[in-house]
């Protein structure tokens, strides 16, 4: 509801503000609503003088009610001025008195919202009233309250809005019912349902997407003065029709006001000399005006006699008030800038050039008027009234605004709330305030003037708090105070140095392209060492596991790990502790550097001696071999000679492999011994007798 308040506010339609004339021609009361919550109601006594200015007689009095007003409406009829009241859920109508003392007659409640009231100008103190339910009710002394029209849809098309308004025709028992979507004349006597569509939203009416109906008013009045007694006004956001309700849905006349606001505003004036055209006031919301001069008689087509001219709004009268400061100044245009909720206007009878009195109502609470002089035949040419500020107006508005700026501003609508700790926290004793509040301090505030030093007293010296002091592992405080220091780079040394312990090991992505470099610049260092290392134990518990590396290896794996980068000595220790044990690597590793070469030739003298006097049985590879018959030894020869060719071809192992101590074979000797075990091998070896491979890095 807040959100369609924003985009349009349809509780002020028809308006707030209305005159009740009084006992003389010059002399009426204007009816309007004030206070914070706009629910007193004020009747205000004003004498209309020759040249246009207002006078007020005397204080105004009010009534109060039990809700905001939201319109205000006034009619005589056979010499009864009564006078209707329209609130939230409230409808109340009184009589008014040539005195000028209203007297009550009744007041009504609706329980689902009033939306429009209307009073009849045939029957006095017949009152209709629309309902957000979609119900329309009549109420005359006589009869009481009864209902005569309840639709909760809408006209023509759907439409989420509850707006609903009423009023009367030429008939006296016929009524205009209309909503967002169109106009319908509805007969109370007839049966429910029977009637008739006056004005429908839509093409038909030339209106644009969009364009829905603000606001319905019956311009006939019966007297003799008034236009076509069918005649009725339709406003939308964007138009203005003139309707005739003999020829439904054809409008008469149609116009586009311009007007930047809604238009919910409308007050059809006499007209100020026989033959004249009858002014027709129209208001937005904004407070913008337009004065249109509406002509034809009851032979004749209403139509427009000249075009609509826009009057004064009240904020371009800012300019004849005094200059003040930017917030006064502020204060003054937002007064000035509140929604216009009411309009009423009075043409007092003068012999010389016709004045219109126009009084203006805006959210605030604020009674505006202005003094238009008319034109009596207002032509194509013509121009829009003038206003002229008279010392008068000048000093009345010059008092308004000293009285404006002496008001405290009110506080803004959406205020925080606030809450009391008392009641909150009623069982915790409220604490003492330390110390004792300055003298001065308190006549400071007393006195409202601005504070100063001396009035504050000395103040208390605010130790700096304590810098936090870094924890143990704080190594990023370190490497900000050796980058401050400029040691960044003997600070990354040293977390190398950590790092690189056997218990921290950093997670590195594992490069194939320098790892196949180091292992091939290590492959001469480790040739001799894999040459004389110990055949394979048969007994796979006997294989040294990586995670025990003795001592002896550590040094080996250092000594091989000279020449390789730090950053892969780790990956290196890894494959190292893959490899079993040697012992020549070992002696090698412990042995001086002077003395290795001499070392390996010795061994080399040894082995090839070995070699030559006693060469191992090649059936030893494969015990399944030598058992097998004379007979079939050609025929799993060729079988397993084939086997083996197939797997050189697929994974070419090392030639060491073929021989099961492993010892050095001459390369004149390697074609026959890579031929003569394959022929020794038995085609199925159970679990325990597997050749185990040596793990491959995958290079």
């Amino acid at each position: 509801m807040r959100w369609e308040q924003l985009l349009l506010d349809d509780a002020f339609t028809g308006g707030a503000l209305a005159w009740v004339p009084g006992k003389t021609p010059r002399v009426g009361q204007l009816v309007y609503p004030a206070g914070s919550t706009l629910d007193k109601l004020y009747f205000q006594e004003v004498s209309l003088t020759p040249g246009g200015n207002p006078q007020v007689l005397r204080d105004p009095g009010h009534i109060q009610l039990r809700g905001p007003v939201r319109q205000v409406v006034t009619r005589t009829v056979q010499g009864e001025s009564l006078l209707a009241v329209r609130s939230d859920y409230h409808c109340a109508l009184w009589k008014v008195s040539r005195q000028g003392r209203p007297a009550p007659l009744q007041v009504l409640q609706v329980e689902k919202g009033a939306t429009g009231i209307s009073l009849s100008p045939h029957l006095p103190g017949e009152l209709a009233v629309c309902s957000r339910s979609g119900a329309i009710c009549l109420w005359t002394p006589q009869d009481g309250l009864r209902r005569v029209y309840k639709d909760p849809d809408t006209l023509v098309f759907r439409d989420p809005s509850p707006w609903r308004w009423a009023d009367f025709t030429a008939h006296p028992r016929v009524l205009t019912v209309g909503d967002r979507t169109g106009v319908k004349i509805v007969d109370t006597q007839g049966p429910p349902g029977c009637g008739l569509l006056l004005f429908r939203g839509g093409a038909e009416a030339s209106c644009q997407k969009g364009e829905r109906v603000l606001l319905t008013q019956y311009l006939g009045e019966g007297s003799p003065e008034s236009l076509h007694s069918t005649l009725h006004l339709i406003c939308t956001q964007f138009s203005l029709y003139l309707v005739d309700e003999r020829l439904p849905l054809v409008p008469m006349l149609k116009w586009n006001h311009g007007l930047p606001s809604a238009p919910l505003l409308a007050r059809l004036l006499p007209p100020p000399g026989p033959g004249c055209p009858r002014p027709l006031l129209l208001g937005g919301q904004d407070g913008q005006l337009q004065l249109l001069h509406i002509t034809g008689e009851e032979a004749s087509t209403p139509r427009l006699a000249g075009p609509p001219q826009s009057l004064p709004s009240r904020n371009d009268s800012l300019s004849a008030f005094p200059v003040l400061e930017p917030k006064s100044q502020w204060r003054l245009q937002e007064r000035l800038k509140a929604p216009t909720i009411g309009l009423a206007a009075a043409i007092p009878p003068s012999t010389s050039t016709p004045i219109l009195s126009l009084f203006q109502l805006s959210a605030a609470g604020d009674v505006f008027h202005q003094c238009l002089r008319l034109q009596a035949d207002p032509g194509p040419d013509s121009c829009a009234p003038t206003v002229s500020w008279s010392p008068q107006a000048t000093a009345c508005c010059s008092q308004w605004l000293k009285a404006l700026l002496e008001v405290p501003p009110a506080p803004p609508v959406w205020a925080a709330p606030t809450f009391s700790h008392r009641r909150l926290l009623g069982c915790v004793e409220q604490r003492e305030v330390e110390g004792k509040v300055p003298e001065g301090l308190r006549a400071a505030m007393a006195e409202g003037r601005l504070l100063q030093q001396r009035d504050l007293g000395s103040l208390p010296t605010a130790e700096p708090p304590p810098a936090p002091e870094p924890g143990p592992d704080d190594e990023l405080s370190k490497r900000l105070e050796a980058a401050w220091e400029g040691q960044a780079a003997a600070w990354w040394e040293r977390r190398q140095g950590r790092s690189s312990g056997p218990r921290q090991q950093p997670k590195r992505h594992k490069r194939r392209t320098q790892l196949s470099s180091t292992f091939s610049s290590l492959s001469g260092r480790l040739e001799l060492s894999d040459a004389t290392s110990p055949p394979p134990s048969p007994d796979p518990e006997a294989r040294p596991r990586p995670p025990g590396t003795p001592p002896s290896q550590e040094l080996a794996q250092e000594h091989w790990a000279r020449g390789v980068p730090s950053e892969r000595q780790q990956t290196l220790r890894d494959y190292m502790a893959k490899l079993p044990l040697r012992e020549d690597a070992l002696e090698d590793a412990s042995a001086p550097p002077s003395q290795t070469s001499s070392i390996r030739a010795t061994r080399s003298r040894q082995r090839t001696l070995q070699d030559n006097t006693a060469k191992p049985p090649l059936q030893r590879d494969t015990p399944e071999g030598a058992s097998a018959p004379p007979s079939q030894t050609s025929s799993i020869w060729a079988t397993r000679s084939r086997q083996r060719t197939l797997q050189d071809n697929t994974a070419k192992p090392p030639l060491q492999r073929d021989t099961p101590e492993g010892a050095f074979v001459p390369s004149s000797q390697t074609s026959s011994i890579q031929a003569t075990p394959s022929r020794q091998q038995t085609p199925v070896l159970s679990g325990s007798q597997r050749i185990r491979k040596k793990p491959r890095m995958g290079f």
